[in-house]
């Protein structure tokens, strides 16, 4: 069985694997990667460990606890890009094994769901695409699952799982600010649906406890935030005790979508294990009433999905804290099933393999809305639909066969699109090049300044010490006049054919990037506009 032989050594070297291609084959990619690499930077540089800062200016929109992490591991290792993109993946390791003791937790005699459920979390796609990003996400999946195994554990009467779960709380508002708490705080209010009382631990206890554990929660975020907001200033202030909190979830001024947004999304961000129709009806067969576990998980999946999609804001990453609930639920049920072999074959998935292979194959060729787009190969589209076939081709398999082989699958995928898609894409991508300029620029005394919103792209890469000023349209001329040996950073989404030689361009992202002196941009007033 797979939940036998796939073992522990084996998922190591998949995540190893997917780490290693990531970052050997993409950059830090603007504008979220490089912004947040420059905003730990800019800390370090500045002694702050306190208030995160991005151009010299407070950045409110991040708690520090990721930043935090970046400065442990650049204070072992040095001041390293490496360090900065190993966080992520080291995170989405660290959930693997927080998932299988929260499955301990849950169901102490079945050793082959824990084992399961890691591998469930790792062989869906999308998770493995994710886990070499450096984003925030990941941070808050860990805490989230480190904040239920308290939970359970004060289920079953400890008092040390309230605190557990109050701490796990307290870091995740750290990591992503109190979202957290719409991840926790629905299942232990649903505890009633999942949970049996005893003498150990009533509903007044329970709920006592569970207030206990907010209460350390918010001691821990409050022993970073009060500080913050005193040391980084009145607009900083209003924005992490309100702007990015309540109000932001309320009515968020980035990603608002409407309340059914994330339905159309669940398959994409499940897959594959959506697409095994034999799957889904064991769990329908399943006698959940009889399985406090699997009655918290599906509680803590319908009721975050309940909870996210009334918030504002809304993108797919959002709901990565669920994918545990669904992974732990799933090896559950799968564990239980005999080794009868599984004669139907994944059509579906299948089916969405080569749909996505040929228009992998068939689109670079026909668009060219991004300057590397028709560089992909077609090759990379074929192999995809080499695998849809191979997948109708493989001899039945044993329920608890499946996990590995779509593991596998996953890992194939996200390969593909590392090394067809990332890794011919990532010239457009890499600000190396540009930020070097920019801070040699700095150091022989020129101003520099960027004629768009600036996103901190060149502040890491760099290792500026120095902030770029940004620049309207009003004041673009009259600055470009007065530093003529200036250097002025455009970022375009037309052609360079119509622009005088510059001292600088590369293809960036969809468009391109463009250094000119500012001696050039005030004699071209009529292009520079």
């Amino acid at each position: 069985m797979m939940a036998r032989n796939g073992s522990w050594t084996s998922l190591l070297a998949l995540w190893l694997i997917v780490m290693l291609t990531a970052l050997f084959t993409r950059p830090l990619l603007p504008v979220d990667e490089t912004r947040y690499a420059s905003v730990a930077w800019e800390m370090w540089l500045r002694g702050d460990f306190l208030v995160p800062y991005l151009n010299a200016e407070p950045y409110s929109h991040k708690p520090p606890l990721y930043f935090w992490l970046i400065h442990a591991g650049w204070w072992l290792f040095g001041v390293h890009e490496w360090v900065v993109r190993a966080v992520a993946p080291l995170l989405a390791l660290l959930i693997l094994f927080a998932t299988a003791a929260l499955s301990r937790q849950l169901w102490p005699t079945d050793t082959g769901a824990s084992r399961l459920a890691a591998w469930l979390v790792f062989g869906t796609t999308f998770f493995t695409a994710f886990l070499s990003w450096v984003q925030f996400d990941l941070l808050l999946v860990l805490m989230t699952l480190l904040a239920l195994i308290g939970m359970v554990r004060a289920a079953r009467g400890s008092l040390y799982g309230w605190l557990l779960c109050g701490i796990a709380m307290g870091l995740g508002v750290l990591s992503k600010g109190p979202v957290i708490l719409l991840q926790v705080l629905p299942v232990a209010l649903l505890a009633p649906l999942w949970r049996h009382t005893d003498e150990h631990c009533g509903w007044w206890h329970w709920y006592a406890g569970l207030f206990v554990s907010v209460l350390v929660a918010a001691g821990i975020a409050l022993a970073w935030a009060l500080p913050a907001a005193q040391a980084g200033g009145e607009a900083y202030r209003e924005a992490i005790l309100w702007g990015q909190t309540a109000n932001r979830m309320l009515q968020s001024f980035a990603h608002a979508h409407p309340v059914w947004w994330y339905l159309p999304w669940l398959p994409v961000l499940f897959a594959p294990w959506t697409l095994l129709p034999w799957a889904w009806s064991a769990m329908r067969r399943y006698r959940i009433s009889n399985d406090m576990g699997v009655r918290l998980c599906l509680g803590w999946l319908f009721a975050g999905l309940l909870v996210m999609s009334l918030v504002s804001g809304k993108q797919v990453k959002y709901l990565l804290p669920l994918l545990p609930a669904v992974a732990l639920t799933l090896a559950r049920v799968w564990s239980s099933l005999d080794d009868r072999p599984v004669t139907q074959r994944p059509w579906l998935l299948s089916g969405v393999l080569l749909v996505t292979g040929g228009a992998l194959a068939v689109v670079p060729r026909v668009l060219d809305s991004a300057t590397w787009l028709p560089d992909i190969s077609p090759l990379w589209g074929l192999l995809l639909m080499a695998t849809a076939v191979m997948l109708l081709l493989l001899p039945a398999l044993r329920p608890a066969q499946y996990p590995l082989r779509l593991a596998l699958l996953s890992v194939w995928v996200v390969l593909l699109i590392h090394l067809g898609i990332y890794r011919t894409a990532a010239p457009a991508y890499d600000v190396q090049a540009v930020s070097e300029l920019i801070a040699g620029a700095q150091a022989n005394g020129h101003e520099v300044a960027i004629a768009t919103r600036y996103h901190g792209q060149f502040g890491f890469a760099g290792r500026l010490s120095r902030p770029l000023l940004q620049l309207d349209a009003e004041s673009l001329q009259g600055w470009a006049a007065r530093h003529p040996h200036g250097y002025l950073v455009f970022i375009l989404r037309t052609s360079l054919e119509q622009y005088p030689k510059a001292v600088f361009t590369q293809p960036y992202r969809s468009g391109y990037l463009g250094i000119w002196t500012g001696a050039v941009v005030a004699a071209h007033a009529d292009i520079f506009q």
